[in-house]
């Protein structure tokens, strides 16, 4: 059965963190280290409350806050700051805009509800997918596998008719169970080498 959809994860994979430099200037601001403070962002319990959708962004960025005992002036820049190093991949959204004319493309990403703001506002890159879906309006997270069949269903397509590129493992186990072809993302030019070998060329 040939592919009709490609379907892309966002953090790690079409952004990525290139310069790990301001991070850890900021983590050492804090008097944490750069692991400490991107598990206080990404796996704490708020965290995950935000990329289910349960509390927003902003409530989890307070609840960090709270937790670092800082106040509100001092706290007001490290979002930003936590941030600074990632890099959008053009090439990689130029690719997904190129291939919009022959499948259906789509982003799927564990992610808190300032997400689709910043892909048609800041970055403006909503026009490069058939389809947006993010855990948090869904209420749904990589890798359950409710969240991929979802996504199907939007697409229009079977699951050996699209194919998946994730960083995590586990997320790539998940689409693995519904029955999607998968690339797990190392670097840019080993995935675009495994979708052009997929796609036949394209």
């Amino acid at each position: 059965m040939s592919i009709r959809a490609v379907i892309f994860d966002f953090g790690g994979v079409l952004v990525r963190t290139e310069n790990r430099a301001p991070r850890t200037q900021l983590a050492a601001r804090l008097g944490m280290t750069y692991d400490e403070l991107s598990g206080l962002v990404f796996d704490s319990p708020s965290a995950l409350q935000a990329t289910k959708g349960e509390i927003t962004t902003a409530e989890h960025w307070e609840r960090i806050r709270e937790s670092l005992g800082i106040s509100p002036a001092e706290f007001a820049s490290v979002p930003a700051d936590f941030w600074s190093g990632d890099v959008l991949d053009e090439t990689l959204i130029t690719y997904l805009r190129d291939l919009r004319s022959q499948y259906k493309t789509a982003l799927l990403s564990n992610a808190w509800d300032d997400l689709r703001p910043a892909l048609e506002q800041t970055w403006q890159i909503d026009d490069a997918f058939d389809h947006i879906l993010i855990s948090s309006e869904v209420g749904l997270v990589k890798p359950d596998v409710r969240i991929y069949e979802k996504l199907l269903t939007m697409l229009g397509v079977k699951p050996a008719e699209a194919v998946f590129v994730d960083d995590f493992p586990q997320n790539i186990e998940g689409a693995r169970r519904v029955g999607l072809t998968t690339i797990q993302f190392h670097e840019k030019s080993q995935v675009l080498g495994e979708l052009q070998i997929l796609l036949g060329g394209k």
